[in-house]
């Protein structure tokens, strides 16, 4: 039986350079699949997906759930013959899925590239500086920098509509960036993985006339699995060549939860709660239970992105990995929201206001890139590979297995 192969000349120069520059020098003896710990019998990676980047095709890989089933620990390229640089080459092959499955593409397409991070890093830092200079420009006095701290940046006092008192002026002019850009990286994560599943329901083989579970079924048997298989970090302690990406990768996670949690608790206590309490407003004691959670996360944040920083390094020291803008933009968005942060409250402690509060900029800068870009770079995979291992479960289930036994 022959095929008709289509390469896809775009595609291939993409892949190259985004990373996979090396794929030209692998010649399928299959010891990426052999040695990789998570590559089963039943669906072997990454030799499937060399060979389908060397001919260019593009819908056979962005649809293959196991090119983000790969965690990129580097054994198959500490064991390549070659060079060849597998984990570099699916790697490549995940950046260019969060480009094409990016909306809008305009947005995708600039945060692909290091030659347009002036504009990534301007983007926001204008927005900022925009709703900063409407809310007034507050600068406030030693005395007043010492007592309110961040809480009054962008004005004391709340907004209010006909009378009726709203949020607080500064998490008003907070939310009005910080909102829409989380928005629009959960509908353009939403239609991302939504593209995807489809994507990868056709080269599959199930189509619609297969199992459609209930939304509490999927949840159960198929999503929540998967998320504590995730939070478990199950399959990354099975990697060999660089267990250090376990020890930094599961701190960071469990520091954004923390962080989540913080600036929730944040949010209802000062200004929904406060609304009641004014004296809730203001900056959180340093004995709060919650202010505790929010220094912890945060070191816990640094202490993993050092880890992570050292094992990158390392790997390209040692040719086990490139040294690409993709791999490099989300450690440096991370180390700019962890760095700002902390110097923030470090400088409101000692009372430094000008600096202090430059610092506290760069920090709102930081927190709108890593959600304005999340779809479209490396933090991409948080939902892609979640998505990718629910489908795995739903794949690999006797209802799919076996249709005619569907009841």
């Amino acid at each position: 039986m022959s095929m008709n192969v289509q390469p896809d000349i775009e595609f291939i120069k993409d892949m190259k350079e985004a990373g996979g520059d090396t794929l030209k020098k692998c010649f399928q003896c299959a010891t990426c699949s052999v040695v990789c710990p998570l590559s089963t019998d039943e669906n072997p990676f990454p030799r499937q997906q060399m060979i389908y980047s060397q001919w260019g095709l593009k819908d056979k890989l962005i649809g293959d759930p196991n090119m983000l089933l790969c965690h990129h620990c580097g054994d198959c390229t500490a064991y390549c013959p070659r060079g060849a640089k597998p984990g570099d080459v699916m790697g490549a092959i995940r950046a260019y899925a969060y480009k094409f499955y990016g909306w809008p593409a305009p947005l995708a397409k600039l945060a692909s590239s290091g030659k347009y991070l002036p504009a990534l890093v301007a983007i926001p830092a204008l927005v900022v500086m925009l709703v900063w200079l409407i809310s007034g420009a507050n600068v406030l006095s030693h005395e007043e920098f010492l007592h309110a701290g961040f809480s009054n940046f962008f004005g004391e006092g709340y907004v209010t509509i006909f009378g009726f008192k709203l949020l607080s002026r500064n998490v008003f002019f907070i939310n009005s960036f910080m909102i829409p850009s989380a928005a629009l990286a959960a509908f353009a994560s939403f239609k991302g993985v939504t593209a995807m599943w489809r994507k990868m329901s056709e080269n599959a083989g199930v189509g619609e006339a297969l199992y459609r579970p209930s939304v509490p079924q999927f949840v159960k048997e198929f999503l929540w699995p998967s998320l504590v298989e995730i939070v478990q970090h199950d399959r990354f302690k099975k990697c060999e060549t660089n267990q250090d990406r376990v020890r930094g990768h599961q701190p960071l996670m469990w520091a954004f939860i923390g962080l989540f949690v913080v600036t929730t608790y944040s949010f209802v206590s000062q200004d929904i709660i406060g609304h009641f309490i004014p004296s809730l407003h203001g900056p959180m004691s340093m004995i709060n239970p919650f202010k505790i959670l929010a220094n912890v996360a945060a070191g816990a944040l640094i202490f993993g992105l050092v880890i992570l920083w050292k094992n990158r390094n390392q790997m390209v020291e040692n040719k086990q990995a490139g040294n690409t803008f993709y791999d490099w933009f989300l450690i440096w968005m991370i180390a700019g929201v962890g760095v700002t942060g902390l110097g923030a409250e470090i400088l409101r402690l000692i009372g430094v206001v000008k600096l202090g509060y430059l610092v506290y900029y760069l920090h709102l800068v930081s927190v709108m890139m890593l959600f304005l870009y999340m779809p479209y770079t490396k933090f991409a995979h948080l939902v892609y590979r979640t998505c990718a291992m629910t489908f795995e479960r739903y794949r690999d289930s006797a209802y799919v297995k076996n249709p005619v036994n569907n009841g």
